[in-house]
């Protein structure tokens, strides 16, 4: 299965916060049922710029406080990515492209490095 490495807090806010658009500087042409793995990375400015981007947003979205509760370095659950674009109307659109995403799905945490852009997660890493 593919996965894709996202920083938190983004990652778990795509999993159990409302998250519908994954923002990025490239479009893809995959479509379907992904992994989102959180990455290991995240400094304490990402977690605050993600809460101050929701405020100016007027998201209201559960928001996982502190930062260190967020899983990272592993899978944290799936997602269905059903189409990349170039605009959107959804509050999270805020990059050059976005891919569109429905139907989160938590899973229990596997740790796992990640890797740039979509990778294969083998079968056996999800038993």
């Amino acid at each position: 299965m593919k996965a894709l490495s996202i920083r938190q807090p983004w990652a778990w806010l795509i999993i159990s916060g409302g998250k519908d658009i994954e923002n990025r500087t490239w479009h893809t042409k995959f479509r379907g049922r992904f992994l989102v793995h959180a990455a290991t990375g995240m400094t304490r400015r990402e977690f605050l710029s993600a809460f101050d981007f929701m405020a100016r947003q007027g998201i209201k979205s559960p928001f996982p406080v502190p930062p260190d509760n967020l899983l990272r370095g592993g899978l944290i659950g799936s997602v269905e990515l059903i189409d990349s674009v170039d605009h959107s109307e959804s509050p999270w659109y805020m990059g050059e492209k976005g891919f569109v995403l429905r139907d989160p799905k938590p899973l229990p945490f596997v740790p796992i490095k990640g890797r740039l852009g979509f990778f294969d997660v083998p079968d056996e890493v999800l038993v």
